[in-house]
Parts: C-alpha cells; structure tokens; sequence
C-alpha cells in the first residue's frame, strides 16, 4: 500500500506541475498583485512539483525529496489561504464554493502526512 500511495502522490504532483503551465492564469489569481513576477513563479513552482514528483520515485532521492516536498507545501499555503480569503476560484473553475476553498486548507496538512507516510 506504501508504494501504491506513492506512486499515486507523484502522479498528482507531475499532473498538478503539469497544470500550473495549463491553468497559469488560474494559478497566478491565487497569488496577490504585489508579488513579483507571477507568472515566472507559477511556472518554477509548476517545475519544481513535477521535479518533486519524479525524486520521490527514486529510492535514492526519496527521503531528501520528502523533507524537500513537506517543506514546498508549507511554502505554498499562504496562497491557499489567500485564494479562501479573497474567494480566488481554484485553477480551472470559474467559481468555487467559498466553504471548499476553507476545506481545502485542510488538504495541505494531510498531503504533508501522506508524503512522510509513503517515505517512511
């Protein structure tokens, strides 16, 4: 069930990479105006989640990769927060429910637990 857990975690991170470069718009909403170059942002993030995805599968790179990813997605709940806040719909919607934007925050700490989980 480990390895099945894992591979499902990567293949969500190589496909959510693969969005941020599909739905750039939608990602670049979730970050505020005064963030600098956003669209450059969006698509590193869209790089580092598919680079991310590809070194949990490596047993080699997998431990490292997992403090890596824990510490990326605690880098990105600001905009997850932000996107609750200001009622940004997720990438790809033109609307979203203001409760599942609440909800998903409580996503960030259960893919934190899955990703330490299926390394460990």
């Amino acid at each position: 069930m480990k390895k099945v857990g894992l591979y499902v975690f990567s293949l969500m991170f190589i496909v959510a990479g693969i969005l941020h470069f599909v739905l750039d718009d939608g990602f670049v909403a979730m970050l505020p105006a005064y963030v600098p170059l956003r669209y450059t942002l969006i698509y590193l993030t869209g790089i580092a989640e598919i680079l991310l995805a590809i070194g949990l599968l490596v047993p080699a790179t997998r431990k490292l990769t997992a403090i890596v990813t824990v510490i990326y997605l605690i880098a990105i709940f600001p905009a997850n927060i932000y996107s609750a806040v200001y009622d940004i719909p997720v990438p790809g919607f033109e609307e979203t429910d203001q409760t599942l934007l609440y909800i998903r925050l409580l996503a960030q700490p259960a893919l934190i637990w899955w990703v330490w989980k299926v390394t460990r």
